[in-house]
C-alpha cells in the first residue's frame, strides 16, 4: 500500500462491501487502527491502479475469504479524525492536521464463493441480522450503511420475483 494512512498528505480512498447472506450482514472486527477492536464493514484502502470494484473484491477476500460480485454503491462518505485533542500541548499545526482522512465508497455485494473467516487485519467475522446490529456497536455511519444495504437487498429480491 502506498501513501500514509495516519497524518496523510491527501485524503485516502477507502472501499467497503456489505454482503447480505441468508438475511445477515457480514461484519468484521478490526485488527488495526483506525477503530481497532470494533465491529465494522469489511474493506480497506484502494491501491494505485486498482478500480473501486477491484479494491472491494480484493479487500473482502483478504478480510473474510469470501469472493464477491459488486452490485451497486450504497453510499459515499468521509471519515476525518483529528490527531491530538485541542487541549493538548502539541503544536497548533499538529492539533489542526487530521490524523485520518478517508473518503469511503461502500458497495452492496453478493457472495459468489467461500465461507466467512477472519483474514489479514481482521480478528473475527460475524453474520448479523438487522435486528441484532445494535449488539455490535457499529459507528453511526456504518450502522446507517448496513441498514441501507438490508433495504437494498430486500428491494432487489422483491424486483427479482
Amino acid at each position: 500500500m502506498g501513501g500514509k494512512r495516519e497524518y496523510p498528505d491527501h485524503p485516502v480512498v477507502g472501499v467497503g462491501g456489505v454482503v447480505i447472506l441468508d438475511g445477515c450482514a457480514l461484519l468484521i472486527r478490526r485488527g488495526s487502527e483506525p477503530l481497532k477492536g470494533q465491529w465494522s464493514i469489511p474493506g480497506g484502502t484502494l491501491e494505485l491502479g486498482e478500480t473501486l470494484e477491484e479494491g472491494v473484491r480484493r479487500e473482502l477476500y483478504e478480510e473474510t475469504s469470501v469472493e464477491v460480485r459488486v452490485l451497486e454503491i450504497i453510499e459515499v462518505f468521509e471519515r476525518i479524525s483529528t490527531g491530538a485533542d485541542a487541549n493538548s500541548s502539541a503544536p497548533l499545526a499538529v492539533r489542526a492536521r487530521p490524523q485520518y482522512h478517508f473518503v469511503i465508497v461502500d458497495y452492496l455485494c453478493e457472495a459468489v464463493s467461500g465461507s466467512p473467516c477472519a483474514g489479514s487485519d481482521v480478528t473475527d467475522v460475524a453474520l448479523v441480522t438487522e435486528e441484532d446490529l445494535p449488539a455490535y456497536s457499529l459507528t453511526p455511519t456504518a450502522t446507517r450503511v448496513v441498514r441501507k444495504a438490508f433495504a437494498m437487498a430486500r428491494a432487489r429480491a422483491q424486483s427479482a420475483r
